[in-house]
């Protein structure tokens, strides 16, 4: 695989929140996860919350052994979390913040203001084997400090850029979209690899997928939307015609160009 290539993983837990809807066993996350692999998914990510909304500890048990792509396991820094993802230990393990009575996440981790616990913290799951990834937003800061605490990867928080971007606030979306290219150059001048993700769209995922830095985007929510529409095979091979369309024009900037 090219170094240059740009990776998508496909969040599927939004199949798990009109899932739990009903209560019943339809439709399948691990069904939705094969596939996305089969669509060109390079990764599956499935955050598990700790009021369980939609992904549930029987979805991670069964991703654990069906796929044959990596899981990135998002999850808080809870000691509970923790010890179930010492017990699978999936390829990666992104931190995010969470809060109960948040729709979906909002903002970035705060590792800097949390240095000392998180870098205890993300200890045993480094050497347990798992890629540890600090979800942040676009400040060098929080950058710094997840450099610090020897975390592997950054990924980027990119919902801010993409709601500027769906109010038509050209200038702060522009501005925004400035924050994370400077701000992926950084992370990858500290050793960080950079990932991104939150909010992308068709049309605001190729102002992202340019940045030569970025390694990974990771999309769901949208895709399960798109899904409803298309389908979910040619919701995926789509995003990935548009990615692959960025990095083939290096000079692309812009929501939208």
């Amino acid at each position: 695989m090219s170094d240059t290539r740009l990776r998508l993983g496909v969040n599927i837990d939004h199949v798990a929140t009109v899932r739990n809807a009903r209560g019943g066993a339809y439709p399948d996350p691990l069904r939705a996860a094969k596939l996305a692999e089969e669509a060109g998914a390079d990764g599956i990510t499935a955050h598990l919350r700790e009021d369980r909304r939609h992904i549930s500890d029987a979805d991670i048990d069964g991703l654990m052994e069906v796929l044959s792509v990596p899981l990135n396991f998002e999850m808080a820094a809870t000691e509970e979390m923790q010890r179930i993802a010492l017990r699978h230990k999936p390829h990666a393990v992104c931190i995010v913040p969470e809060r109960r009575e948040e729709r979906t996440t909002e903002g970035g981790l705060d590792v800097a203001g949390d240095e000392e616990r998180l870098a205890e913290f993300i200890a045993p799951l480094r050497e347990a084997g798992c890629r540890v990834s600090m979800f942040v937003g676009a400040e060098p800061a929080q950058i710094e400090a997840s450099a610090r605490i020897g975390a592997a990867v950054v990924e980027l928080h990119t919902g801010a850029y993409c709601d500027f971007h769906a109010e038509g606030r050209v200038a702060a979306r522009d501005e925004e979209l400035g924050r994370l290219r400077e701000m992926s150059t950084y992370a990858h001048s500290l050793g960080l690899e950079v990932h991104a993700g939150h909010g992308l769209t068709y049309d605001t995922v190729q102002p992202v997928a340019v940045f030569p830095e970025v390694r990974e985007l990771n999309i769901g929510h949208f895709l399960i939307g798109e899904a409803i529409f298309r389908g979910l095979t040619p919701a995926i091979q789509e995003m990935r015609r548009l990615m692959e369309g960025a990095r083939a024009q290096p000079k692309l900037s812009g929501a939208g160009s």
